[in-house]
């Protein structure tokens, strides 16, 4: 065992000595070490009762002859930082989740480990950790939450409380609707209900196999998820124990090229977040596979889109994925069609995934759509390329409204702070293209999600009218022609730094092209002149991340060589 390194021959006499403080016997000494990450954070919706969880993955850790230690990360909730300067410290976090995890796993040498992350940068932080440690693990999220209804019964969630406000201040509603919404979009303790970003990690974790069947769409706090946490318990227990288990189920062995590919073709299949590439591109180099930004169009092409989920025009919440079939459903319909779609791999459950799927079947069909009906023949998220964006740009097609060609003049904004009041003071006209720059992750720094300009665009009813685009990355709760992860990015030079007002901006999803229309000499003689804006910071962590950070296109990893 990896933690006899730190409990085994008389050298260890001290921190024997140590641990039997924590509440260690005798017999606890030839037991496995159980690393339980949790992300307990009494500000998240997602994780304030993730300190339960925890007591109950410990008791039955215990139960099946295993020594648990749990340990904190940090938290971050995106929707609450969303639309201030709390919002770049977000992305960031990801990276300090990450080396904390790594830290705790290695300094102490524990066996194995359970993983307790919900939402926002904390599961892909998780991840990131997990494949520097390398132990077997299992990933087991709080779970979502339970959609909201207003006062008539509509179903809604937290991309209505955001468009609530737009639809507000354009005088669509009133203040006690605007009341109602805000107090019944988030009804109960989970991952916000939707295929937001957090629901979108939570579910690809299936896809990649480091978590069992259920763990993206099973409700939050119900006796259902409980017997999760409990059956993940028993499961890691399980190959602790084993020499064997312990090599053949090594973090890396399971979240591989093939577990990789699988997550972003479910992602495809399920119209996940935009901040899933960023992420999945992070997680990818962590596992030392290549797979680039420009692999994702060849996935897509391949893949149905078959699951339509809020906040993409639909009503359809994780809840009702769940009662449908589930992931394991969508990902057997997926599988029907010709072509490497899915490719068979190891899971932590111990089967690989078709065998995973064998039995899963769509209970739905008009929440989890067949092969043959599918909502588009193509998946729901697209790479766009052009002399605006040279290494890439990225758009949730799922979350298109109106046209899928949009041509428009630029109305430029060098942050989000100025795009919001810009578009409240009436800027922003139909047949526009909002450009937001300054916010890619060495620009913000951070990488801020624009979530409050979209969701003022759509309240104010131009979202089929209005195209935005932006070096910075959107929430999974985002939709219309919004277009993030421009690379490269305004801080460094990047085409999207060099727009004017009135440069005509040219969108074509289905050919994925995102252009200026300039001629060469035109942008030649703008880049001899610029300069790109740096501002100024007062926080020493943001000054370091932005000094390390790569682009969107790279995953917006930290450079380790200096």
């Amino acid at each position: 065992m990896r933690s006899d390194e730190v409990k085994k021959g008389h050298q260890r006499t001290p921190h024997r000595s140590l641990l039997r403080a924590t509440g260690l016997k005798d017999e606890d000494f030839g037991k496995p070490f159980i690393g339980v990450a949790n992300s307990f954070i009494e500000i998240i919706p997602g994780h304030f009762f993730l300190n339960k969880v925890a007591e109950i993955i410990k008791d039955e850790i215990r139960a099946n002859g295993c020594v648990p230690f749990e340990f904190n990360t940090i938290g971050i909730d995106d929707g609450i930082a969303m639309g201030h300067d709390g919002m770049l410290y977000s992305l960031p976090s990801r990276e300090l989740i990450a080396s904390s995890l790594e830290s705790v796993m290695n300094a102490h040498k524990l066996d194995a480990m359970i993983a307790i992350p919900n939402c926002d940068k904390i599961v892909p932080g998780m991840i990131m950790g997990a494949l520097r440690v390398n132990v077997p693990t299992i990933f087991v999220s709080g779970g979502p939450m339970a959609k909201g209804y207003k006062k008539d019964g509509t179903p809604i969630d937290l991309s209505t409380a955001f468009e609530a406000v737009g639809r507000h201040e354009a005088g669509r509603i009133s203040d006690e609707e605007l009341l109602d919404i805000e107090c019944n979009a988030c009804p109960s303790g989970g991952s916000c209900s939707g295929m937001f970003t957090a629901n979108s990690m939570n579910t690809l974790m299936e896809a990649m196999g480091i978590a069992l069947p259920g763990n993206g769409t099973i409700l939050a706090q119900t006796k259902e998820r409980e017997a999760l946490y409990r059956e993940a318990a028993r499961r890691i227990c399980e190959i602790a124990k084993d020499e064997a288990a312990c090599e053949l189920f090594k973090f890396k062995n399971i979240l591989n090229e093939n577990a990789v590919k699988n997550a972003f073709a479910v992602d495809m299949a399920m119209g996940g977040s935009t901040n899933t590439v960023l992420h999945m591109l992070a997680i990818a180099h962590e596992a030392d596979v290549n797979f680039r930004i420009k692999d994702i169009n060849h996935i897509s092409k391949n893949v149905s889109h078959i699951a339509k989920i809020s906040p993409s025009l639909s009503t359809v919440h994780m809840e009702d994925i769940n009662r449908a079939g589930g992931v394991n459903a969508v990902m057997k319909e997926m599988a029907k069609r010709s072509g490497d779609v899915l490719i068979d791999n190891l899971t932590i459950g111990g089967e690989t995934l078709y065998e995973k799927i064998a039995d899963a079947r769509i209970i739905d069909e008009d929440i989890i759509h067949t092969i043959d009906n599918p909502y588009s023949n193509v998946g729901g998220l697209a790479i766009l390329y052009g002399n605006l964006a040279e290494q890439g740009s990225v758009i949730k097609t799922a979350g298109i409204i109106g046209d899928r060609v949009f041509t428009g003049k630029a109305v430029c904004f060098d942050g989000q702070g100025e795009a919001i009041e810009g578009i409240l003071m009436g800027k922003v006209k139909a047949g526009d293209v909002v450009v937001i720059r300054y916010e890619g992750p060495r620009g913000g720094p951070g990488m801020q999600e624009m979530l409050t300009p979209t969701s003022l665009i759509m309240g104010m009813g131009l979202g089929s009218s209005v195209a935005l685009i932006t070096d910075g990355r959107f929430s999974g709760a985002t939709r219309g022609v919004s277009v993030g992860h421009v690379s490269p990015e305004a801080a460094e030079g990047g085409m999207i730094g060099l727009l004017k007002d009135g440069d005509e901006i040219h969108i074509d999803v289905d050919q994925y092209i995102l252009d200026v229309n300039l001629s060469d000499e035109e942008i030649a003689k703008r880049k001899a002149a610029f300069v790109p804006v740096k501002k100024a910071l007062q926080s020493r962590w943001l000054g370091q991340y932005r000094a390390l950070v790569t682009n969107a296109s790279s995953g917006a990893v930290l450079k380790t060589d200096l």
